[in-house]
C-alpha cells in the first residue's frame, strides 16, 4: 500500500456496543420499578449496536420506500415496498415488546420496561420506530369502543410482525396509523374537511383528502372526520372483512428532510368504509389518548438522540489526538463533552419518571395521570427542541469526519427537527400546556406537586421554582409567554428529578447552568470547578 495512504489517528467503529449501558438508564429504571427488565435492555442494547442491525439501519436509509399504486394489469392496489432490511428492524423491535405488549401485562414497571429498551433500540433507526410507536399508541384511544378493541387489541399486544395487506383478524399481528393532518387545517384539526356519512349497518363512508399520513401500510388508521355530530373518530382499516381493498388512495409519498426508512404519504379516503370510536362530536377527545402516547416516544427518541449523539462525540474525542494529546483531555473539549453529558443525563432521567408515570396511571393511579397529563407536554416540548442543537454541537465534535454521511451524523442531525413537529410542534406543544393549565387544574397542580418534591435540596431551584408560580399566575399574556414558561417547567422537572435522584457530579452542573443565566447559552460554557471527570465517566461508551 502506498505510504500517503498509510491510516493514522482515525477512530474505530463504534459497533458491538451496548449504547444504552450507561448509568442514568439503569439506576431509573430501577427507580421506576422496572429493574426486574435490566437484561432484557441490556440484550436489545447488545442487539441494535451489532453489525447486522446498524448495516439494516444504513440500507433502509439507502433504499428508501416506493409507491405502488397500480399493478401491471392496471388495477389500483395503494402499496407500498419497503427493502428487506426495514423488515428486519421491524420484527426486531416488535419481537423485543416496542409494540403494543405492554398493554397486555399487568406487571409493575413493565411501561418503563418498553421505554427503556425503546431508547436501546432507537440507536438503530428512527423511521421504522414511527409504526412501531403507533402500535403501541392506539391500543388506549381503541379502548374507547370496547368492541372494537375485543376485536383488534389482542393482534395489537403481540410480539409478531405480520406486513401483508389481508383482511385483520386473519393476520398474526397487526400495524396501526394515525391520519388527522389535512392541506388546510395541519394541526387545527378542527378546521379538517373529510367528511363521514353514516350507513344502514352502523359504518361510515368517508371522503376527504390527508396531507400526511405516515405509515401507509398500516392494517388501520384511526382518523378523524366531521359528522353531524361533530369532528368524530373513526377506525378506517386497508382491508375489509371480505377480502377487498378499502377505498384508501395512496396519492404519492412525500420527500422529507430525513427519517427517509419511513413512508410518509398523501391519502384520499373515496368513499372509505370506516367505524366509529368514540362518541360523534368527541374525535379529538378520543384520539388524544393516541397523541399522549406518542408524544412520550417523541420524548423517548429525544433523549436517546442526545445519548447517541453524547457517545459518538466521547468515542471520537477519547480515540482522537490532536495538538500533542486526546481530544477528550483538552480543557475546551471536555467542558463541551461535559456539557452535551449533562443534558443527555437529564432527559434520561425526567423520561423514564415519566414513563413510571404512564406505567402507574395505567393501574389506575389518578394522581400519576394528572402529572403525566402536564409533565409529558412539557418535556415534549423541550427535550425535542433540544435534541436539535445538541445533535449540531455531537456533530462539530468530530470536525469534517462528522459532515460526512458515513459518521451517522448527518442522519442523526436529519431526524432531530421531525420529534419537535410531530405531535405539534413547538407552538402547538406550549400552548396545549397552558391548555392543560386552565381546562385541567389538576394536572397543573400535580406537577407543581412533583417540583415541590425537590424544595429545600437546593436555594437556587426553589427560588426559580417560586419565581415560575409566580409568573404562571400571572394571566397577562400567558400565550406570548408560553414557550418561555413551558421551557422553565420542563428544566426545572429536569432539575427536580436530578436534585431527588441524580449524580452530584451531573445535578451541579445541571443546576448551576441551567437555572443561572449568568452562562452561556452554546454548549461548552461550563462554569469552572465543577467534577466533568464524574461526568464523562458516566457517560462514557463501554
Amino acid at each position: 500500500m502506498s505510504v500517503t495512504h498509510e491510516v493514522l489517528n482515525q477512530v474505530p467503529p463504534l459497533t458491538g456496543r451496548d449504547l444504552s449501558a450507561f448509568p442514568a438508564l439503569f439506576e431509573g429504571l430501577h427507580r421506576e420499578g422496572a429493574g426486574w427488565a435490566e437484561q432484557e435492555v441490556r440484550d436489545l442494547g447488545l442487539l441494535a449496536g451489532g453489525e447486522q442491525a446498524q448495516r439494516w439501519s444504513t440500507k433502509a436509509n439507502e433504499h428508501p420506500p416506493v409507491l405502488r399504486t397500480h399493478d401491471r394489469y392496471g388495477f389500483r392496489v395503494d402499496e407500498v415496498e419497503y427493502d428487506e432490511s426495514y423488515h428486519g428492524l421491524m420484527r426486531l423491535a416488535l419481537g423485543a415488546g416496542l409494540g403494543g405488549t405492554a398493554w397486555a401485562s399487568d406487571r409493575p414497571g413493565v411501561h418503563v420496561a418498553r421505554a427503556a429498551k425503546m431508547m436501546a433500540w432507537s440507536t438503530t433507526d428512527f423511521g421504522h420506530l414511527c409504526p412501531v410507536a403507533m402500535v403501541y399508541a392506539v391500543v388506549p384511544a381503541l379502548r374507547a369502543d370496547p368492541e372494537l378493541s375485543a376485536r383488534y387489541e389482542p393482534l395489537l399486544t403481540t410480539t409478531g410482525y405480520d406486513p401483508e395487506l389481508r383482511v385483520p383478524e386473519t393476520k398474526q399481528a397487526l400495524i396501526a396509523g394515525m391520519s388527522m393532518t389535512e392541506k388546510q387545517g395541519g394541526s387545527d384539526v378542527r378546521a379538517n374537511t373529510t367528511a363521514a356519512t353514516p350507513c344502514p349497518d352502523g359504518s361510515y363512508r368517508l371522503v376527504g383528502h390527508k396531507w400526511f399520513t405516515s405509515a401507509p401500510m398500516s392494517d388501520f388508521f384511526l382518523t378523524l372526520a366531521q359528522t353531524a355530530g361533530g369532528l368524530t373518530c373513526f377506525l378506517v382499516p386497508r382491508v375489509l372483512p371480505d377480502g377487498t381493498r378499502n377505498a384508501v388512495r395512496l396519492q404519492r409519498l412525500k420527500d422529507k428532510l430525513g427519517n427517509r426508512s419511513n413512508a410518509s404519504s398523501e391519502i384520499e379516503y373515496e368513499g372509505a368504509t370506516g367505524w366509529r370510536v368514540g362518541e360523534e362530536g368527541r374525535g379529538v377527545r378520543t384520539i388524544i389518548e393516541m397523541v399522549n402516547m406518542t408524544r412520550l416516544d417523541c420524548s423517548l427518541w429525544a433523549a436517546a438522540g442526545l445519548r447517541i449523539g453524547t457517545a459518538q462525540a466521547i468515542h471520537h474525542a477519547t480515540h482522537r489526538s490532536a495538538f500533542g494529546d486526546r481530544l477528550v483531555r483538552k480543557p475546551a473539549m471536555a467542558n463541551v463533552l461535559s456539557d452535551l453529558a449533562v443534558d443527555s443525563e437529564a432527559a434520561t432521567t425526567v423520561v423514564l419518571r415519566l414513563a413510571g408515570a404512564v406505567d402507574r396511571a395505567a393501574r389506575g393511579d389518578a394522581a400519576e395521570a394528572a402529572f403525566r397529563r402536564f409533565g409529558l407536554a412539557v418535556t415534549k416540548y423541550w427535550l425535542c427542541k433540544r435534541w436539535s442543537a445538541h445533535t449540531a454541537e455531537a456533530l462539530e465534535c468530530l470536525g469534517g469526519n462528522g459532515y460526512i454521511e458515513e459518521s451517522g451524523m448527518p442522519r442523526l442531525y436529519r431526524e432531530a427537527p421531525l420529534v419537535s413537529i410531530w405531535e405539534g410542534s413547538g407552538n402547538v406543544a406550549a400552548l396545549d400546556a397552558l391548555r392543560a393549565m386552565r381546562r385541567e387544574p389538576d394536572a397543573y397542580e400535580a406537577f407543581f406537586a412533583e417540583l415541590d418534591r425537590a424544595k429545600g435540596a437546593d436555594s437556587r431551584y426553589d427560588d426559580q421554582l417560586s419565581l415560575l408560580a409566580k409568573d404562571f399566575a400571572e394571566e397577562a399574556d400567558l400565550e406570548y409567554r408560553a414557550r418561555s414558561l413551558v421551557e422553565r417547567s420542563a428544566v426545572l422537572l429536569q432539575a427536580a428529578q436530578l436534585l431527588r435522584f441524580g449524580d452530584p457530579a451531573v445535578t451541579e452542573a445541571f443546576v448551576a447552568t441551567r437555572l443561572d443565566s449568568r452562562w452561556g447559552h452554546a454548549y461548552g460554557t461550563l462554569p469552572t470547578g465543577l467534577d466533568t471527570d464524574t461526568i464523562l465517566e458516566r457517560a462514557a461508551v463501554r
